[in-house]
């Protein structure tokens, strides 16, 4: 099952992403949560309400970080493979996300720069990949059963 935000063919791993995904965080949930609403586990064990909610909080960053960071969003797909959700979000800056410390040089607090971090944590793979146009795509993968071991997690 595949839920796209936008006009046209899915982006594959070769193509570019050409055309608008969501405007907003919100939208993007929305994908998500339609996504998932259609999926039946095939065991019989639904997703839990805490893989609801990594897989909302994921989408919301990665779409936030692709509007604030990289231009804005110019392709989003979800995709249920097996046991997992795969998040895609395309965006016009080819530079990779970074993980800032949450303080500067003065020993003052950033506001921001925890966004990847909170990515990285709760998906169990994350890839970033040019695109051949320019920019760039981020896939997050959600395991939907079960509990996944996050690093340095509890």
């Amino acid at each position: 099952m595949s839920q796209e935000q936008g006009a046209g063919a899915p982006a594959g791993p070769a193509g570019g992403c050409a055309h608008q995904g969501p405007r907003s965080p919100a939208e993007a949930r929305g994908v998500v949560r339609r996504a998932l609403a259609g999926w039946p586990s095939g065991q019989g064990i639904p997703y839990t309400p805490d893989t609801l909610s990594d897989a909302l909080l994921v989408a919301s960053e990665l779409t936030t970080n692709a509007m604030l960071h990289g231009g804005g969003v110019t392709d989003f797909d979800v995709e249920i493979v097996g046991q997992n959700l795969h998040l895609s979000v395309c965006d016009r800056e080819r530079r990779r996300p970074v993980t800032l410390d949450t303080v500067d040089r003065r020993g003052r607090h950033r506001c921001g720069g925890r966004g990847w971090p909170i990515v990285c944590r709760l998906a169990c793979e994350v890839e970033v990949a040019d695109l051949p146009a320019g920019g760039k795509r981020v896939t997050a993968v959600i395991p939907l059963l079960g509990s996944y071991p996050h690093p340095g997690g509890a």
